[in-house]
């Protein structure tokens, strides 16, 4: 299913895939296949396992598409949330389920670098998971306290290399985007600030507010209120063109730091045990969900921007990321265990 990512191609592909892993645009998917359905399904209500707490953003996203999946498929969807260890709770419950009737929405770490990042993880996202449709995809938006050196990127990266490792960078934890992302942006900029992780991005705000870490990425919603606010400063967008989620803001990309391109995102999983038509029902029925203006409008003010891609789609972002992440994990041998 989702090739195979050895880790010497991986140690290589750290640069390629930062300028090339998300480019592929989402694209819709096509009617799933009749032959080998079952006659009688749907037959029963279909269950959405979501690895956090209600409320989330991931769950906000499952509920959005809970709506109109039920009145599709003419079954009740009810969303469930088993949070936990960054969601990866839920994923394994979700690979356990062969009852024909259990779905995921899931991030980034679940379907991609949760193994590498802690071998216990009791599922191999590659082996046991199924791609549907990439859901929602947001940039992040790299910040520093509001009295930070320099008046562009470019500047602030001179200050930051020359600094070395007297600065410091928050994140809401190890192994999360906003850890790897820095890491990454290290290989593209020569810059050696030191981690320190927190319990989640409030933390991390506050921190940037006291000048104890110089930098962080954060997602747009909980950034840019800061900066208009006049706490935080505005570095960079992690997209590769502006986003509608911040469109006042440039990118990193455009500030210089070519390629350079990291999003966090919510997909919907099936297990592998997953008959092929049913996950092929369901993948068309998301990806066109996804798609209409009403629910492109909702994810937006949630903070996403809808993807609806097919299932080979979300696949091709999962080997990208894996590549690109998981570059980083090897090279700076980041457990978090």
């Amino acid at each position: 299913m989702l090739n195979t990512v050895r880790r010497s191609f991986v140690l290589l592909a750290i640069a390629a895939a930062a300028s090339t892993a998300l480019a592929a645009p989402p694209s819709p998917a096509k009617p799933a296949s009749q032959a080998g359905m079952p006659a009688n399904w749907p037959s029963k209500p279909l269950r959405i396992l979501v690895g956090f707490p209600p409320g989330s953003t991931p769950d906000q996203v499952a509920r959005t598409i809970a709506e109109p999946l039920s009145k599709a498929l003419g079954q009740p969807v009810s969303v469930e949330n088993k949070p936990g260890a960054g969601g990866n709770v839920a994923a394994a419950e979700l690979v356990n389920a062969t009852d024909n009737y259990t779905i995921g929405f899931l991030i980034n770490g679940n379907m991609t670098i949760a193994k590498m990042l802690a071998p216990s993880t009791p599922f191999d996202p590659e082996k046991d998971l199924q791609p549907l449709s990439l859901v929602g995809t947001a940039p992040l938006l790299l910040v520093a306290p509001a009295n930070a050196p320099g008046k562009n990127a470019q500047e602030f990266f001179f200050n930051a290399r020359n600094a070395g490792d007297s600065w410091k960078y928050g994140s809401p934890g190890v192994g999360t985007v906003g850890h790897l992302g820095i890491e990454l942006l290290r290989t593209k900029t020569n810059i050696s600030p030191v981690h320190m992780p927190f319990p989640g991005n409030p933390q991390t705000v506050a921190a940037l507010e006291a000048n104890k870490v110089q930098m962080a990425l954060l997602p747009p919603g909980i950034a840019i209120p800061q900066v208009k606010a006049g706490k935080l400063k505005a570095i960079g967008m992690t997209s590769l063109a502006r986003s509608p989620l911040g469109p006042d803001y440039p990118t990193l990309n455009e500030e210089g730091i070519r390629g350079f391109q990291l999003e966090v995102w919510v997909a919907a999983a099936a297990p592998n045990s997953m008959p092929k038509p049913i996950a092929e029902k369901l993948a068309a029925m998301i990806s066109e969900i996804t798609r209409t203006p009403e629910v492109r409008g909702k994810l937006l003010t949630q903070g996403w921007e809808a993807a609806g891609t097919t299932p080979d789609g979300l696949a091709h972002r999962v080997n990208s990321d894996t590549a690109m992440l998981g570059g980083v994990i090897l090279m700076r041998g980041i457990k978090a265990e």
